[in-house]
């Protein structure tokens, strides 16, 4: 099965652990090539694009969220050479981070440890999605990165991203039903093949994998 997404849509991933969701984003940036059929950007396909082009058109969000040694204004600027203060702080707002940031001492200016061991699982993959936010990318891929956040700040960030992204297309990778129901269409991988594609109504309506899903995640919600 193919599909196809475009400028301005939100494409939901979800699938069982080890469905293959992040193997067949991680397809679009060329971390990978594919074995067997095409993977397109704006009619062109990835292989014969030059790959730092490429790369520079994604913003690529995976689950870990890599910061390095430096500060955070460091981490957030590692997006180019021509990040301005302004972006970076616009940045920070859209990915919910600007709290806690404030509330380190010195802000943008406070250290950040290799790997991001001095900040949580949740602050760290908040900062990487404003450092992909800077790019200003013509397509946005969140592999797993809202795994480590709470209900609400899931949320906020998603409702925050509509704006900031509406001009590029986003496919986001969740474990979570709840970060992709609002989604203009919800692909169902199972044993790395497209069970099927639609809204999250649709779904509910008649795909039993989905629906077993959503199950399983309101009963841990009502325990």
């Amino acid at each position: 099965m193919n599909f196809t997404t475009h400028a301005g849509q939100m494409l939901g991933i979800i699938g069982s652990t080890g469905s293959g969701k992040s193997t067949l984003v991680q397809l679009i940036p060329r971390l990978y090539d594919v074995t067997g059929g095409s993977i397109s950007l704006d009619g062109i396909d990835v292989r014969d694009m030059n790959l730092s082009e490429l790369r520079r058109r994604i913003g690529y969000i995976p689950q870990q969220g890599r910061l390095f040694s430096g500060t955070v204004e460091s981490n957030l600027k590692f997006a180019g050479d021509m990040v301005s203060d302004d972006d970076m702080r616009q940045a920070a707002r859209i990915s919910q981070a600007e709290d806690f940031i404030a509330e380190r001492e010195g802000g943008y200016d406070s250290p950040i440890s290799q790997g991001g061991s001095n900040v949580s699982g949740g602050q760290r993959q908040r900062l990487a999605i404003a450092r992909a936010l800077m790019k200003h990318a013509d397509l946005y891929i969140f592999d797993d990165s809202f795994s480590a956040l709470d209900f609400k700040t899931d949320a906020a960030l998603r409702h925050a991203l509509q704006d900031e992204t509406c001009d590029a297309a986003v496919l986001i990778i969740a474990q979570r039903i709840s970060s992709v129901q609002s989604a203009d269409r919800i692909l169902v991988l199972d044993d790395g093949h497209i069970s099927d594609i639609g809204t999250h109504d649709e779904l509910m309506a008649r795909n039993e994998i989905y629906q077993e899903i959503y199950q399983s995640q309101q009963e841990g919600v009502q325990e």
